[in-house]
């Protein structure tokens, strides 16, 4: 309401008010009726009633629920200056009223008693048993659950009604968008300068907000604008920043959301929030909505036929498809959405047409690792000693998050260590710490587990030395971190395919650990769980999916389509020669590492030795004992294109 005068808005009266000032008065209306009744009659006790009552002085009494009684005295005792002015000037609903009143505990005893005074002074005093009702008491405590029901039930829907943008204090505000709205007069501060790495995804991105800024620059050659575009990469590798960069750098209206926002316990409302989205871009055009976490609504169709033909995920999703590409979808709005869960997306979703352009965002190579860095390292304190070259060769694998989590892990131990900068040695520190876990040098190990351990590390260390296929080594280990005893730290090389004599060096050089225990004490232990966990999947992935065994053939049980089936896609007599085959490559891994192992036994133990020495061994202290490797020129040769990276881990055996 708007007041003509003074052109100021007139502040609304909150409902709320209403309920609370009716409660008010009936508590007032209470309280008062409650006062005339406590200021009828003085408060006298037991004994001073039994003292009038032996002088005489009562002729009558009310019993009050059992629990109170009235007194009321004499014509003539009320004359007495002892008792005048006890009658009370209030207004009595009863007649006459009372001269006194107390309040008593037993009802039996308290008759038994006046009985005795009657019977000791020979009088006759006149007794009533009177029931008396708080009539607007009772009426407030029987409309007081009502009162309560109704106005939680206001303040629930005032909250929903609430929920929606521009939903006007309306219940049916529930269903409209959640969407967050990106546009000139909203400071975005990220632009693309700010996404270090993502050369190719950031090309194709900044091509669509170019297509809304310019697009006569297309459409004059005959292009279409793309209808959308799905950012796809692991957790961690930049998709929302990506995202917000775009919302930074275009000038165009730029709705944010989640796919969880469309998702609520009432039926139809994240078709309808699909629909006001829709609308409100439309309104807007041109301009860019953006879907986090796509798969929460995107998910293949049908996987569950248990929830029936109303599934309101699937109702949803299917408002999308409509929305992105139907009938009068001729407005200029790019959806563009992230997800890690590509493979779960619905096909129809997937199409050309709906989302044109799948952008794949993968972990940073070496060179996009240190641009990275040196994006992160800029509100630092670094010392003069930090090598950013070098904390990106020792952080393959690392995603974009984990080197932001890396480096404000390194600040975090420098600070912790009473420094005023922070050093290189604590970046390495936090790699370990992040990847490896706590170091717990207070852990409890018998020397015996903790010789066991160094050979079993030692182990690993000597066959991937001898190998021409295994991971160059990075350190070795035996200071307890996380869950595991000790660790041997590989760099992998970069590749992008992997032949049959490269796996099965890796699978060497794994079994490497156990193989060491049973050339040095003749017994194995639990240690090696993660080793044999790790061929496992190996060896099953080399005859089931890349079909890289002779025996199997080149077949492939492997579905990229990601359906997933309870019936195996192979015969049982298929299964027994995979599982024989599977156990066949393993075996001869670990015999193969035995018999490098024996070959290079008094090396093994030397190098054991220096690890129960010093705890941490590098590289260097490796190539003193066994010398160069005959095959690193080969390797440096191939190292020529960057490409992923990987940091191997090897668990210890554990007590």
């Amino acid at each position: 309401m708007i007041n003509k005068k003074n052109n100021k808005k007139t502040p609304k009266i909150n409902p709320f008010w209403y309920y609370g000032g009716v409660i008010f008065l009936f508590i007032l209306f209470q309280s008062f009726s409650g006062g005339l009744a406590s200021n009828e009659v003085n408060q006298i006790s037991p004994s001073k009633f039994f003292e009038y009552v032996s002088q005489g002085d009562v002729e009558k009494i009310d019993i009050v629920n059992k629990r109170e009684v009235k007194v009321y005295l004499s014509e003539e005792a009320s004359t007495q200056d002892i008792h005048k002015g006890t009658v009370s000037p209030y207004f009595s609903l009863s007649g006459r009223s009372a001269n006194y009143r107390f309040e008593f505990g037993d009802l039996q005893n308290f008759e038994n008693n006046l009985k005795k005074k009657e019977d000791e002074n020979n009088l006759s005093i006149d007794i009533n048993y009177v029931t008396e009702q708080n009539i607007w008491g009772d009426l407030l405590l029987s409309m007081l659950p009502f009162v309560i029901i109704i106005g939680i039930w206001i303040f629930i829907m005032r909250k929903m009604s609430s929920g929606g943008s521009g939903g006007g204090g309306q219940i049916f505000s529930i269903g409209k968008s959640k969407a967050k709205l990106f546009d000139e007069k909203t400071d975005v501060k990220t632009s693309f300068k700010d996404v270090a790495g993502l050369e190719g995804a950031k090309e194709e991105v900044q091509e669509i907000v170019d297509f809304l800024k310019n697009p006569s620059k297309y459409t004059s050659l005959g292009g279409k604008i793309p209808k959308g575009a799905l950012l796809v990469g692991a957790p961690g590798t930049g998709k929302t920043l990506l995202a917000k960069a775009v919302a930074g750098e275009a000038k165009v209206p730029f709705f944010s959301l989640s796919g969880s926002d469309f998702v609520e316990m009432f039926v139809g409302v994240g078709a309808s929030r699909v629909r006001d989205l829709f609308k409100q871009a439309a309104q807007k055009s041109p301009s860019i909505i953006f879907i986090d976490e796509i798969d929460a609504i995107g998910r293949a169709r049908g996987k569950n036929n248990m929830t029936g033909g109303n599934d309101e995920r699937e109702n949803t999703l299917n408002q999308l498809l409509t929305e992105m590409d139907g009938f009068g979808t001729d407005t200029n709005v790019i959806v563009i959405a992230a997800t890690n869960r590509a493979d779960v997306l619905d096909s129809a979703l997937m199409r050309a047409g709906r989302f044109d352009r799948q952008i794949y965002v993968d972990l940073p190579n070496i060179n996009e690792r240190k641009e990275i860095f040196e994006v992160h390292i800029k509100p630092l304190k670094l010392a003069d000693d930090v090598n950013v070259e070098f904390l990106a060769q020792q952080t393959p694998g690392f995603s974009g998050a984990d080197i932001a989590n890396m480096c404000n892990e390194s600040a975090l131990i420098a600070a912790r260590t009473g420094k005023k900068a922070i050093h290189h040695q604590d970046f390495l520190d936090a790699v370990d710490r992040i990847v490896g876990g706590l170091e717990k040098k207070n852990k409890v190990i018998t020397p015996k587990e903790k010789k066991v351990i160094a050979f079993h590390e030692a182990g690993h260390a000597t066959v991937s030395w001898m190998l021409e296929h295994a991971a160059p080594l990075v350190k070795v280990t035996i200071v307890p971190r996380g869950q595991s005893l000790g660790a041997a730290w590989y760099l992998p090389a970069e590749r992008m395919i992997v032949q049959t004599e490269q796996m099965l060096d890796e699978m060497c050089a794994t079994m490497g650990g156990r193989a060491a225990e049973k050339i040095i004490f003749n017994k194995i232990s639990t240690g090696a769980l993660s080793d044999l966990e790790k061929v496992t999947k190996q060896a099953r992935a080399m005859v089931t999916v890349y079909g890289l065994n002779e025996e199997i053939g080149n077949v492939t049980y492997y579905d990229s389509s990601g359906n997933d089936s309870f019936v195996k896609p192979y015969s049982e007599e298929t299964g027994k020669k995979i599982d024989k085959e599977i156990s066949i490559i393993i075996e001869t891994q670990y015999q193969r590492a035995i018999e490098l192992l024996n070959n290079n036994k008094e090396k093994l133990t030397v190098l054991a030795d220096l690890l129960l020495e010093k705890e941490v061994i590098f590289k260097d202290d490796l190539q003193k004992i066994f010398g160069k490797r005959p095959f690193d020129e080969e390797v440096v040769e191939e190292k020529v294109i960057d490409t992923k990276e990987e940091i191997v881990e090897e668990d210890t055996p554990k007590e």
